[in-house]
């Protein structure tokens, strides 16, 4: 059983294993977002030549990313970790040479070095404690064992939001939290670095999905169980007039010229290695065997000098 003792913040985890609960049965839907990342993540793994014998996935949602691994490596070791019930039988159905458990990304329970991969597709976006959970995993590597995580970030939405904040504006005079706040590139960079992950690298995907309907957006959102998580979100219904408003000001102000809205999800991959003394190393400063100047073939000038013409 899954507890609510996980660190409190923005993001209200009940509701987010109740969306990912009734998620189950709808993702196949519009399981575009899972797919784009499970198609990366092979491309991004073809780049490491090794094979990984220990494996857990954070975020098990469909199983699919699971069942990609165990067909890949054949792993000694699988795990797969869900935060709802439901998705994870559905994630356990996919991959049965898994072992499927149900557990909070932020409370992982993990063993110290335990794996050499682990991977967190689509999943990180909706904890209270992000740099928490980049350490525990971190901490459940093995030395120079990988991490790599995929996660909303950036713009993604950026038009839904719009059209809900000015909507709620014109017909209840207010603003309340309707989309999730989404991390900047640059400060998951500085968290992989906090979490003690070595060679860290962030870097993004960005994926264009054309609406004809912006109601297929708010049906897509909640299929794959992303629909308002927040905890100051408003526990009420949206007003009729609220959402029409929003749904006039997406066609009017974000569509393109043959009507349809273009609305971007931005994926942010973070990698990162647990240290390991195999691992390259940073010279010491100073240690160099070559002037800079000299392998760039140029001349040398002291600091504080002016360039002579």
């Amino acid at each position: 059983m899954i507890t609510d003792q996980a660190t409190p913040g923005p993001f209200d985890r009940a509701t987010i294993r109740r969306r990912r609960n009734r998620a189950a049965a709808t993702i196949g839907d519009a399981d575009f977002l899972l797919a784009r990342v499970r198609d990366e993540l092979i491309e991004r793994l073809d780049d490491v030549n090794r094979r990984f014998a220990r494996i857990a996935v954070i975020g098990a949602g469909d199983g699919s990313v699971t069942q990609m691994l165990a067909a890949r490596y054949a792993p000694d070791l699988l795990v797969q970790i869900e935060t709802a019930p439901v998705m994870a039988r559905l994630a356990a159905r996919a991959c049965p040479s898994a072992l499927t458990i149900v557990a909070d990304e932020e409370l992982l329970p993990l063993a110290a070095e335990s794996f050499d991969l682990i991977i967190a597709p689509l999943t990180l976006h909706g904890v209270n404690d992000l740099p928490g959970a980049l350490i525990q995993m971190r901490q459940a590597l093995q030395p120079d064992g990988l991490l790599i995580a995929a996660m909303l970030a950036g713009d993604t939405l950026a038009p839904l939001r719009d059209a809900l904040s000015r909507a709620e504006i014109e017909t209840v005079d207010g603003i309340s939290p309707r989309i999730s706040p989404m991390a900047d590139l640059r400060d998951l960079g500085g968290l992989l670095q906090r979490a003690g992950l070595a060679l860290p690298v962030a870097d993004k995907d960005a994926l264009t999905v054309r609406y004809a309907s912006p109601l297929r957006l708010l049906h897509d959102l909640r299929a794959m169980g992303e629909a308002n998580p927040l905890t100051e979100r408003r526990r009420v219904f949206l007003r009729r007039d609220t959402l029409m408003r929003a749904l006039a000001i997406l066609a009017q102000d974000h569509a393109d010229t043959d009507g349809k809205i273009p609305i971007r999800f931005e994926i942010a991959y973070l990698h990162g290695w647990a240290p390991a003394d195999t691992q390259q190393q940073p010279l010491r400063p100073g240690s160099a065997k070559m002037r800079l100047a000299d392998a760039l073939g140029t001349t040398e000038t002291p600091l504080g000098d002016k360039p002579r013409h």
